[in-house]
């Protein structure tokens, strides 16, 4: 099962810029900055992302974007994440969720942020074959004032690559209403809106990002399994959760895979879809929540190329790179 695994064309929707710096590549830009006191040794970087809770993860989170200083380490962290997706993981679709203010607010011009990340995608094309398309998010921690910056980026240097507008970070004290006029903005200029909800934080969580960001998909929505009338909302409006197993397990929102309410979704007839957050902060890849995927839902392959199929269907990508990307599945499968 796991070489079938890895050979599956997949599509992920749910994985963040930063967040997927691997040990290789968080020890090239802590060589390159080392007054940031992020380990450049492997072994020590290991420990560094070991998390004790959810505050934890946020804080060495934060470590690893303090490496991220210059437009050179934009274009160099972009494009090795796309080799290691492709190359790794057999993706060949991917929305990557980047957060323009941290890079802004360490000193990188907007433009120059924009021009690296957009260099990347077309030599990660070029290169691997990968379909990249960014996701830009508020870091909800920072408040209104990163809200009105984000949402300026978005508006104001966006490309065709950009395609939609969350937000992540914490959930806990920052309460999804007070984003209501900037996903409103951003729907208006037709980027899709797809806010993290549900995570360390209960269903009314979820509610509101359904009811006043008019989330399109929910970020993990892992709170969705204890309110029998959200799931059935979910599964009547087919809006998918992107699920993000060992993330959960990492960030203390869900004890144990045993407990995953992954199965429960599935069996409330809730569209969901596999993601891998963070992968190297949390040990895992999109390969690895794959297996655990077929683990927890006791699925063959032709189950699983269904549920790589239903990550293509839930993205935003064209149409034709969903028809290719579908029928590389069926193709692998056959």
């Amino acid at each position: 099962m796991k070489d079938f695994i890895a050979g599956l064309p997949k599509a992920e929707l749910h994985v963040h810029h930063v967040g997927s710096a691997s040990p290789r590549i968080v020890a090239e830009l802590a060589a390159r900055h080392p007054a940031a006191g992020v380990p450049s040794d492997l072994d020590e970087l290991r420990g560094f992302f070991t998390f004790r809770d959810f505050a934890h993860f946020i804080e060495v989170y934060l470590a690893v974007v303090d490496l991220i200083r210059t437009p050179e380490d934009i274009r160099y962290l972009t494009y090795e994440i796309g080799r290691e997706m492709a190359q790794g993981q057999n993706l060949r679709y991917a929305e990557l969720t980047c957060t323009p203010y941290t890079s802004v607010l360490a000193g990188v011009p907007i433009e120059a942020y924009t021009e690296a990340i957009e260099d990347a995608r077309v030599a990660a094309m070029r290169d691997f074959g990968l379909v990249l398309r960014w996701i830009y998010d508020i870091p909800g921690e920072l408040g209104i004032p990163a809200a009105d910056a984000t949402l300026s980026y978005a508006l104001d240097h966006r490309t065709d690559a950009l395609i939609g507008f969350g937000l992540g970070g914490p959930e806990i004290g920052v309460p999804r209403p007070q984003f209501a006029p900037h996903f409103d903005r951003a729907r208006a200029a037709g980027l899709h809106c797809v806010p993290h909800a549900g995570e360390t934080t209960g269903p009314q969580t979820i509610w509101d990002a359904l009811n006043l960001l008019h989330a399109e998909r929910i970020g993990h929505g892992t709170s969705a399994a204890a309110d029998p009338a959200l799931l059935e909302h979910l599964a009547t409006t087919g809006i998918p959760l992107e699920v993000c197993p060992s993330s959960n397990i990492a960030t203390r929102a869900v004890a144990t895979l045993a407990e995953h309410p992954l199965k429960t979704f599935v069996e409330a007839g809730v569209t969901v879809t596999i993601n891998s957050d963070d992968p190297p902060m949390f040990g895992t890849t999109l390969n690895r929540e794959y297996e655990i995927a077929a683990e927890l839902l006791d699925l063959d392959e032709a189950g699983l190329a269904e549920l790589a199929r239903g990550g293509v269907r839930a993205s935003f990508a064209p149409a034709d790179v969903q028809q290719q990307v579908l029928a590389e599945i069926d193709s692998y499968l056959g």
